[in-house]
């Protein structure tokens, strides 16, 4: 039986894949050491970055060859739109906090964004597929370890349960399987191009959780 590609895809990022659901940031909600002002500020990067998800997720729209396929991303833009920005929307106005034009031009928010972006943008529909594996099977796989600890921000205890409720699992297996599909035509250069990219994910969703945490903090961490 031939090697799934998201086997060898796990396997040759477990380093970046283990230093991101192990980056401090989860390591802070599990232990529910997580501070406020540290939460306030990924609420807004991450707030903002769901903008550019949507739009992530229109190149996959467009550049999906099956309308299965363009099905399930127009159901998860349907997601995006209307799941996750009102919760960021009741977020903002609940924790008093409103978006920070400086805090988006930290050069780690910049090239996560940008980053993320360039793949849907300049890529095809496979690389999108992967791009979205990477951070998606993330969040479920972290999100799922720490669901049971204690967490005394209900709104940090909201966001944990969306990423490891039974829908978003279910998309994170969906393009698990998709892209092991996809897998089976690619040449080994794609292949190979599908490994890098989903390491590159990692390591930009590293700096993007770390630019959360105040100038001072890092440097006293």
């Amino acid at each position: 039986m031939a090697e799934r590609l998201t086997d060898r895809i796990l396997a040759e990022n477990a380093d970046p894949f283990a230093a991101m659901v192990n980056h401090r940031f989860v390591r802070d909600i599990e232990a529910d050491r997580l501070p406020a002002a540290v939460f306030d500020r990924y609420l807004l990067i991450e707030g903002a970055f769901v903008e550019t998800a949507i739009a992530i997720f229109g190149y996959a729209v467009a550049k999906a060859t099956e309308m299965g396929d363009r099905r399930k991303l127009i159901g998860s833009l349907d997601a995006l739109a209307n799941e996750q920005m009102p919760y960021f929307e009741a977020a903002f106005a609940r924790r008093g906090i409103a978006p920070d034009p400086a805090l988006q031009a930290d050069p780690k928010v910049a090239a996560f964004r940008e980053g993320m972006l360039a793949i849907a943008r300049d890529g095809d529909f496979g690389g999108i597929v992967t791009s979205m594996f990477a951070a998606e099977w993330m969040y479920w796989t972290w999100c799922s370890a720490v669901a049971s600890a204690p967490m005394s921000d209900p709104m940090v205890r909201d966001w944990i349960e969306m990423h490891a409720a039974p829908g978003f699992a279910a998309q994170a297996h969906w393009l698990r399987d998709r892209l092991d599909a996809l897998g089976e035509a690619m040449t080994p250069a794609e292949r190979d191009a599908a490994v890098r990219t989903f390491g590159h994910v990692q390591r930009l969703e590293i700096d993007f959780h770390e630019a959360a945490y105040p100038p001072a903090a890092i440097s006293a961490a």
